[in-house]
C-alpha cells in the first residue's frame, strides 16, 4: 500500500531549539511525529499504527527511542505500542496516555489529565483534554508544537464518534485560542479532502483560495502540507469559523442569526458528514 507522503517532511526545530520534530509515515495516510531532544538524541514518538517506521528511522539516526505518548485509543494510535510488546520491546519505555483510558492504553506507566505537565527533552509540555473525537482523547503541547491527535485536522476536525458535538466544539475552541504560531501537528495527511469542503462554505475566502492552490501544487510532489499553523486554520479551516458571518448563512441559510456558536459547528460537522461534496471533485475548486 503507497502511502498518501512520498516526501516527509524537513525535520523542524521547535521555538527553544531543544526539539526536533520528525515526520514518519505510517500505513496508508497515519503520521508518526518523531520528537528528539537535540541535546541527547532521546526520542519520544506520538502516536502511529505501527512500529516499523520508528524503529527504522531510530536506527537511521542514532535516536534512542524512550517515550511514547499516545493521544486516544483508536488502532491506529495504539498500534505502536502493540507492536513495540510484541518485538519486546516496550517494557522500559514511558508511556504516556490519558488516565480515562488506562486500561485500554497499552504499556501505559504516566496517567495523565488535563492540565497536568509532562517533560521531554528538556522542555515542560502541556496536556490538554480534547474530547469529541472519542472520550479520553488528550492534545500535547511542547514549545510550538501542537500534538492533537484526531481532534483538530489540517482544514477539518476528526469524526464525532463519542461526542457530543457540544465536546468537540469546546476542545476546538481551546486550540483556536493558541497562539497563531503554534504547529498544527495532527495524526493524518486529510488536507485536500478537507479544504474541497471548506470551499463550499467560502468561495469567497481568500485566504482559503491561496491555501487550496499552495496545497495542491505541494501534495502534487508527493509531500504533505501537515503541519500547519493555529494561524492557518483559524483563517480557512470550516470548523473553527463558526463565527464567521458568511459561512453560518452557508450552512444553516435563514437560521443563521439564531442558531449559537455550537449549534453552527454541530450542523457544519453534519453537513460535511452527508460527503455529499465530494461529488463536485475538483471542478469547483480555484485552482
Amino acid at each position: 500500500m503507497t502511502h498518501v507522503v512520498t516526501q516527509p517532511m524537513t525535520p523542524l526545530r521547535s521555538a527553544s531549539g531543544r526539539l526536533e520534530l520528525r515526520q514518519l509515515p505510517a500505513a496508508q495516510d497515519n503520521l508518526i511525529w518523531l520528537l528528539v531532544a537535540v541535546e541527547t538524541g532521546e526520542a519520544a514518538a506520538i502516536d502511529g499504527p505501527d512500529a516499523g517506521p520508528l524503529l527504522e528511522a531510530c536506527a537511521a539516526h542514532g535516536f534512542r527511542l524512550t517515550t511514547i505518548f499516545n493521544t486516544h485509543t483508536h488502532h491506529d494510535h495504539i498500534g505502536v505500542n502493540r507492536d513495540l510488546a510484541r518485538r519486546g520491546l516496550l517494557s522500559g519505555l514511558r508511556v504516556v496516555g490519558s488516565s480515562l483510558k488506562r486500561t485500554e492504553v497499552p504499556g501505559l506507566t504516566h496517567p495523565v489529565d488535563d492540565g497536568d505537565i509532562v517533560s521531554f527533552g528538556g522542555v515542560e509540555g502541556q496536556v490538554m483534554l480534547t474530547e469529541g473525537h472519542i472520550d479520553g482523547h488528550v492534545s500535547y503541547l511542547f514549545d510550538d508544537f501542537l500534538f492533537c491527535g484526531d481532534t483538530l485536522f489540517t482544514g477539518g476536525c476528526g469524526y464525532l464518534f463519542d461526542g457530543p458535538p457540544e465536546k468537540m466544539y469546546r476542545s476546538l475552541s481551546r486550540l483556536r485560542d493558541l497562539p497563531r504560531d503554534t504547529y498544527v501537528c495532527c495524526a493524518h495527511e486529510y488536507t485536500e479532502d478537507n479544504l474541497r469542503f471548506a470551499w463550499t462554505l467560502e468561495p469567497e475566502n481568500a485566504a482559503l483560495e491561496e491555501r487550496i492552490c499552495s496545497t495542491w501544487t505541494v501534495r502534487a510532489t508527493g509531500a504533505s502540507v501537515v503541519p500547519s499553523t493555529i494561524g492557518l486554520e483559524c483563517d480557512t479551516n470550516p470548523f473553527l469559523r463558526y463565527d464567521v458571518a458568511a459561512l453560518r448563512v452557508r450552512v444553516v441559510g435563514e437560521q443563521a442569526g439564531e442558531l449559537s456558536d455550537p449549534e453552527i459547528f454541530a450542523r457544519t460537522r453534519e453537513l460535511k458528514d452527508t460527503k455529499r461534496y465530494r461529488a463536485l471533485g475538483d471542478t469547483h475548486l480555484p485552482l
